[in-house]
């Protein structure tokens, strides 16, 4: 099973990386979790074939999570694809996504091929193929937006995933609000942390993963600005000998 981080940029775009997105490629079915802005682009420059995509998971509907969705399935499209395309996301998120790609003008009869939106329960296991299965949980990253928005209209679902492959348990935190949605999955034990740094101080991250007792911290969801803080991962490394500490960058994979 391997882990092909596709981009890993913050919400701030960058000529160096391109936003956050991963590719779950198990013996038969890749499953890319997060399909922002430029990710038919993103894909293209790391030689993923767009048709080799079975699934899409969603994690929430910032423009760099989300807003690249319509984009890719125009370019599965035009690269003559057949097979049927999954699109995960939260139960209450569904018929957003819908509309979306509905007012993007894309419609089955011209797609020639079935999109099945497959929507997600929290806390409910999700069996995508052999020894690869997920759960999502809800977690605070879109809290402060409740204030702005109308709750009767809009949702503000924001996931987390805890993957399973082949009995190793990886947490993805996606976008978060706070340290404690680290410790989302903190009842079952997690062998690789893959943690944003854009929404959360890295001490922070550091002192959750001590508490988990991760064996593997991948950082990612990088910017710019933060980038010279990652570089000096050596030192970083020096004060946490019982983690292995990893900034990830655009094209990097692991095997697990």
């Amino acid at each position: 099973m391997e882990i092909k981080f596709i981009g890993t940029g913050s919400g701030k775009t960058s000529l160096k990386r391109f936003h956050s997105s991963l590719l779950f490629l198990s013996e038969g079915y890749h499953l890319l979790v997060d399909s922002g802005d430029g990710i038919s682009r993103a894909l293209l420059s790391q030689n993923v074939p767009y048709n080799s995509i079975n699934g899409i998971l969603i994690s929430h509907l910032h423009p760099d999570h989300f807003s690249g969705l319509s984009a890719l399935i125009i370019q599965m499209k035009l690269t003559q694809r057949t097979n049927i395309l999954d699109i995960f996301i939260h139960e209450s998120l569904v018929e957003e996504v819908k509309d979306f790609i509905y007012h993007s003008y894309i419609f089955n009869e011209r797609t020639h091929f079935k999109i099945n939106y497959i929507p997600l329960v929290y806390d409910k296991t999700y069996i995508v193929d052999k020894n690869f299965s997920f759960i999502a949980k809800q977690n605070t990253h879109l809290d402060t937006y409740k204030a702005y928005g109308r709750a009767k209209e809009i949702s503000f679902s924001c996931s987390s995933f805890l993957f399973t492959l082949n009995s190793i348990k990886v947490h993805y935190t996606g976008d978060i609000g706070a340290a404690e949605d680290i410790k989302l999955f903190k009842d079952i034990n997690t062998d690789i942390l893959i943690s944003e740094i854009s929404h959360i101080d890295i001490q922070d991250v550091l002192s959750a993963s001590k508490f988990l007792n991760i064996k593997k911290l991948i950082l990612t969801h990088i910017s710019d600005e933060n980038e010279q803080m990652i570089l000096n991962i050596n030192n970083i490394q020096s004060e946490n000998r019982n983690t292995e500490i990893i900034s990830a960058y655009d094209g990097f994979s692991i095997y697990v």
